[in-house]
């Protein structure tokens, strides 16, 4: 049976639930706003004056948001917009705020800059500053901006200003040795300190007039440099698992090429790659001389089947990394593999570590440069095969930016394979990239040395939450020839190396130890 008691204490129960929103700041705000900034502020200048609410709100309505709760305004966060380098570093609150009225406010700016978020203290433990600076990173975002900005208080300074100069105090915030109420919270939401700002709020007992200048950098800017043709945010890669089969000629070997180019530029994919030494079917032609000079006739065909793939890539507008081939270069062999860009332009990647079998039975020896390669999606490098058993090359090209790694391999049993896939899932996860690897399947009866093979081609990715659970974008069957197409976000790279679990490159102690390039 229920009673009026009863449905009297339903009906509180009701009233008492949270019901929050956000939205943007209305100058019928103004009441709420003064009641909580009075509170919070009492020792930094007081709350906003009505001129002031009405002011922000007409030159710049979307950077003032509010979060409600049953219709009353909880908390607000206030912005603007400017050209950064107009102020600098060097400026004061009322400078770059136009002493409060928001007329500094230009559309054309490049940064969103953070004036003041406050939270009424009975929604404490809420973590409604949470929600508003997320939703200022996601202004900042769907405004295109550079960064934000923000001159951030430090009140619990006032408690340690007899014995620590506010830099010291800065830093034992940073190490967590004290903690400050809205430095070590900014902290938390991935800014970090510029500078320490002296007489930046003059009004501001608790902080002692200092401020952190405080950053956030937005991984999603695009500069807008260039309308079409500019770099990606997904790029699509097509993997070719190739079979060795019986190859008379050059046509034979171009018509299989053409065959998995066409195809894979049928999905519109910006990548190809071929395996490490996909040419080696017209060694059979030359299966009565010794491996070491089979292979290197197998060289005279490098230039013809460079020219073939320059022109597949223009007639299919695609980018082609060519496997790998042997090349001969006054008096030394090489493994090249070869960029074809669809632009008609195309660069080369030498073998930089060569095995002991490839040096014992065909005198194969190592280039000496390290290349990055920038195209049309993103910024790529090569490895070929064995190299990518070398941590250092891979760590030293995830430093200036490259984004896939592709590695055409050759393999001829499953334990050689699982050197290469591993390390390769390695390099992905601890370099913060994508690696893809090509391989080769199927037998060549008659061919030294290259007579068996095996592979299992795959796509890797870094190990975190926005990626596959195991770090394995895509993976072909064992042996059997095929090909993978698929898609890989480069934005969630960007995202990953400023705000993943753990951050590899971003957390290494520079100061311990470095990997270099020597020549």
């Amino acid at each position: 049976m229920t009673t009026k008691k009863t449905e009297k204490k339903k009906k509180n129960e009701v009233e008492t639930e949270h019901r929050l929103n956000l939205r943007n700041i209305h100058p019928e705000d103004f009441d709420d706003i003064r009641e909580i900034m009075d509170v919070v502020y009492s020792n930094a200048g007081g709350a906003f004056t009505k001129r002031e609410l009405r002011s922000m709100i007409k030159y710049f309505p979307e950077g003032q948001i509010c979060i409600e709760d049953n219709g009353k305004l909880v908390a607000a966060a206030f912005s603007l917009i400017v050209k950064y380098a107009d102020y600098g570093d060097n400026h004061t609150y009322k400078q770059i705020t136009g002493d409060g009225t928001l007329k500094t406010h230009d559309g054309d700016g490049d940064t969103l800059y953070g004036i003041d978020v406050f939270v009424n203290p009975e929604y404490q433990g809420l973590r409604l500053g949470r929600r508003l600076y997320d939703a200022r990173k996601e202004l900042c975002e769907k405004f295109n901006l550079r960064a934000i900005i923000a001159g951030g208080r430090i009140p619990g300074y006032l408690n340690y200003s007899k014995d620590l100069g506010a830099r010291e105090y800065i830093e034992r915030v940073k190490n967590k040795e004290i903690y400050d109420p809205i430095l070590t919270f900014q902290l938390a939401n991935d800014f970090h300190v510029r500078k320490i700002l002296s007489n930046y709020l003059p009004d501001d007992k608790e902080s002692e007039s200092y401020a952190t200048l405080l950053e956030w950098i937005n991984v999603y800017y695009d500069d807008g440099s260039q309308l079409l043709g500019g770099k990606k945010s997904v790029v699509r890669v097509g993997v070719v698992q190739w079979e060795m089969r019986k190859m008379s000629n050059l046509s034979d070997l171009f018509q299989q090429v053409e065959f998995f180019v066409d195809t894979v530029s049928g999905y519109k994919a910006d990548f190809v790659i071929f395996p490490e030494f996909f040419n080696a079917p017209l060694m059979a032609e030359f299966g009565k001389e010794s491996a070491s000079e089979a292979v290197r006739a197998l060289a005279e065909y490098t230039q013809a089947i460079q020219e073939k793939m320059i022109n597949l890539a223009l007639s299919y507008n695609i980018n082609i990394i060519a496997g790998s081939m042997p090349y001969y270069k006054e008096g030394a062999l090489y493994n090249v593999s070869y960029l074809c860009r669809r632009d008609g332009t195309y660069d080369a990647q030498y073998k930089l570590h060569v095995t002991p079998d490839e040096a014992h039975h065909w005198g194969l020896q190592g280039g000496n440069k390290l290349k990055i390669f920038d195209t049309d999606a993103c910024k790529i490098a090569i490895l070929i095969c064995y190299d990518i058993e070398f941590p250092e090359l891979s760590r030293i090209l995830a430093e200036q930016g490259v984004n896939i790694i592709f590695v055409p391999y050759w393999t001829d049993t499953k334990n050689s394979f699982l050197r290469v896939m591993r390390c390769a899932q390695a390099r992905a996860i601890e370099n913060e990239c994508y690696v893809a690897i090509s391989g080769s399947v199927g037998n060549l009866p008659g061919v030294e040395n290259m007579d068996i093979q095996y592979a299992r081609s795959a796509v890797f990715s870094p190990s975190d939450f926005s990626f596959p659970h195991d770090a394995v974008v895509a993976q072909a069957t064992e042996n059997a020839e095929t090909t993978l197409i698929v898609d890989l976000d480069i934005d969630l790279l960007k995202k990953l190396r400023s705000h993943g679990t753990v951050r590899n490159l971003f957390n290494r102690r520079n100061d311990l130890y470095k990997v270099s390039w020597l020549k």
